[in-house]
């Protein structure tokens, strides 16, 4: 839907273009390796024999934790996001480039967060651990833990 809105946009009421051509022949490239992440997960998924529909969080049967679950909680909507975030390149506009961002906080509200409500009851303390670990959108976090009197990282 975003993306179709952002099309509809940049068609009907384009605004200051700000990504000319032929540069924006980039946000091809962009959406091309937006395809990697949710590919990943698709196969981990697969291979730990757990559900992959987002719409049934409660059919999982095993908490994926490695391969690029080590680095994103969610490969597939970060995937999402970086499709839009191509599509926007492309698009080159400005309008664009503003409506794509907006996607994060809606998919979050609308999904990202539920989701995470029911895999926390499924998966108690290892899923909080996890949550710890590994950052929602995009990287580890650094463990903080105190020896002695010193901070160590």
């Amino acid at each position: 839907m975003f993306g179709i809105a952002m099309w509809a946009l940049n068609r009907w009421c384009p605004s200051l273009t700000v990504i000319p051509k032929p540069w924006n022949w980039l946000g091809w490239c962009v959406m091309q390796s937006a395809a990697i992440p949710p590919a990943m997960a698709f196969f981990q998924f697969w291979r730990a024999h757990t559900t992959i529909n987002p719409y049934r969080p409660e059919n999982a049967t095993t908490l994926v934790t490695s391969g690029v679950y080590a680095w994103t909680r969610n490969p597939m909507y970060l995937g999402l996001s970086v499709l839009l975030l191509g599509w926007a390149i492309n698009l080159g506009t400005l309008t664009s480039l503003v409506l794509a961002p907006l996607f994060i906080p809606l998919i979050r509200h609308v999904q990202i967060r539920p989701e995470e409500h029911v895999l926390r009851a499924r998966f108690g303390e290892d899923y909080a651990r996890y949550c710890q670990r590994v950052n929602r959108w995009l990287g580890r976090r650094r463990s903080v833990r105190f020896s002695g009197n010193r901070l160590t990282r």
